[in-house]
């Protein structure tokens, strides 16, 4: 099965989206900014995805853009001080079963954070070779295109698995 792909969204697919893992992403913004009251409706958002909220957030409340990078690594490191992801019922079983693959994941949060939640839960070395998240920004159909182009594999021999409608609309991209 070498000659096929796998490319996995993360939250909701392998881990659960904690509300504490949520909290670290808008605490660097409360922590460096003193923002607070931000909206946790991810789709209310121009960009659904880690770093593109992050610039919008910025925007919004006037802050540099070019300190994107900064507020990032602030969530990095709150998100390490505490970190216990919730593993999906049956995400291991599923990547042990796939092994023949190639295993990846197109997710919207930053590749770090992604790398951090699921190494954490042991399940990263799978998905590793072609792990793709938000950095670089764009939609959720730009960051699965970078798997996809990533595996060398014309699209009819991938298979993307997300749990919402922008996973949807990425697939079909």
């Amino acid at each position: 099965m070498a000659d096929a792909a796998i490319i996995f969204d993360v939250d909701g697919v392998l881990l659960e989206l904690t509300q504490a893992e949520e909290d670290c992403f808008f605490e660097a913004f409360r922590r460096r900014y003193g923002l607070t009251g931000l909206s946790r409706d991810w789709d209310s958002y121009h960009i659904r995805n880690d770093q593109d909220i992050a610039t919008e957030i910025l925007e919004r409340h006037g802050l540099p853009i070019a300190e994107c990078a900064a507020v990032l690594a602030d969530y990095l490191a709150i998100l390490s001080e505490d970190l216990a992801p919730v593993e999906i019922a049956g995400a291991r079983a599923l990547l042990q079963s796939l092994s023949g693959a190639r295993l990846g994941i197109a997710t919207a949060n930053i590749r770090e954070a992604a790398r951090l939640r699921l190494a954490a839960r042991d399940l990263w070395s799978p998905v590793e070779t072609y792990a793709f998240g938000a950095d670089g920004g764009g939609h959720k159909r730009e960051i699965v295109a970078r798997a996809i182009a990533a595996t060398g594999l014309p699209k009819e021999r991938i298979v993307y698995i997300g749990d919402n409608v922008n996973d949807v609309d990425a697939g079909f991209s």
